[in-house]
């Protein structure tokens, strides 16, 4: 089967291969991918920013039908709708694999890139990461769960927005655009900030329901968000850009005892003001993947039709297009792109 492999350590190294079709072992389900998404985190493994476990297939955000299980599976079967979790192996021993958080474990490996992904034909994952698809979610729709689902762990698990509350979001991408969607099921006033090039994005965070947005190089961000909190600041910046000014900017832009969380992923280390923390006595957090709450949760929340992915799907492509996708993503000429695989 044609796989997009990182097939070495170091910038780039990232090419279509044949590669052997696999088979379920005892508890595993074998999955025939439908749809699977351009992670950010893709990207940080083609500039070799992100840890990954070469040979290995990419992709971690996806969605199918189930082909085969192996001995001991008993609650799938063949021609099941579902997608995956990401913990493709944890030691299942450690306090954050006892208590739930296994995406926090020490020997996590995650799928597409400490093992096998989605971005080829089949896929093997564990049974406990499997969820069924709701039936009125299409599989475009539908690859898009594990971005949600994370989004979910950060917004809802690791924030806390209540209803009135004034929330900034800097970043209008995937992860920004379904932040905007949870903090408006809270009852939040809602602020989506971008620049020149987001144009598109920030028309898109409008039809989502933000109630401003703002291309902070052609208005004043902090002019605007005092005017809005009577001189105070935002409740809550949802840092989703993963850029070191925006950062710098959302810590500018919260209030005093305010919130800010970190969603998006710099790919290296930054210089911030980390005084702004002690002195406006900030409530700061960040995440890291998703667990198997998060998952239902938004599973439900798509089935239900409370929250919208179709939407930042800009581009479907084979994932022979690949080098077209991740370029497409690094130049902002798309919000998400899904790759199909091809014979």
């Amino acid at each position: 089967m044609k796989a997009l492999v990182k097939y070495s350590k170091g910038e780039g190294n990232i090419e279509i291969r044949e590669m052997p079709e696999p088979y379920p072992g005892p508890g595993e389900v074998k999955i025939e991918v439908k749809a699977a998404g351009i992670c950010g985190t893709d990207i940080h493994i083609y500039h070799e920013e992100f840890k990954s476990n070469p040979p290995v297939i990419l992709g971690h955000e996806f969605c199918g039908a189930i082909a085969e299980v192996g001995e001991n599976v008993t609650d799938f079967k063949a021609g099941d709708r579902v997608t995956s979790e990401t913990a493709a192996r944890v030691c299942g021993k450690c306090l954050y694999c006892k208590t739930g958080n296994y995406n926090l474990c020490p020997e996590r490996l995650g799928l597409g890139c400490g093992l096998n992904g989605a971005f080829t034909k089949y896929c093997v994952v564990r049974q406990e990461l499997v969820h069924f698809l709701p039936d009125n979610v299409d599989f475009i729709s539908g690859a898009l769960c594990e971005p949600l689902s994370c989004t979910i762990h950060g917004v809802i698990d690791q924030t806390h927005i209540s209803a009135g509350d004034i929330v900034a979001i800097t970043g209008p991408g995937a992860i920004g655009l379904l932040s905007l969607q949870l903090s408006k099921l809270a009852g939040a006033f809602v602020i989506v900030l971008g620049l020149s090039a987001d144009k598109h994005r920030l028309s898109l965070a409008k039809k989502l329901g933000a109630d401003a947005v703002v291309n902070i190089e052609e208005e004043d961000p902090e002019k605007i968000i005092k005017k809005l909190s009577k001189d105070y600041g935002a409740d809550v910046i949802l840092e989703c850009s993963g850029a070191p000014a925006a950062a710098d900017l959302g810590l500018k832009l919260v209030r005093k005892r305010g919130q800010y969380t970190q969603m998006g992923l710099f790919g290296r280390p930054i210089h911030i003001d980390f005084e702004q923390i002690a002195y406006k006595e900030l409530q700061v957090s960040g995440f890291v993947s998703q667990n198997w709450t998060t998952w239902e949760r938004a599973l439900n929340l798509l089935g239900e039709g409370k929250i919208q992915t179709r939407p930042l799907v800009t581009d479907i492509l084979p994932i022979t297009d690949w080098k077209k996708g991740f370029e497409k993503f690094e130049k902002k000429k798309g919000i998400k792109i899904v790759l199909l695989p091809v014979e």
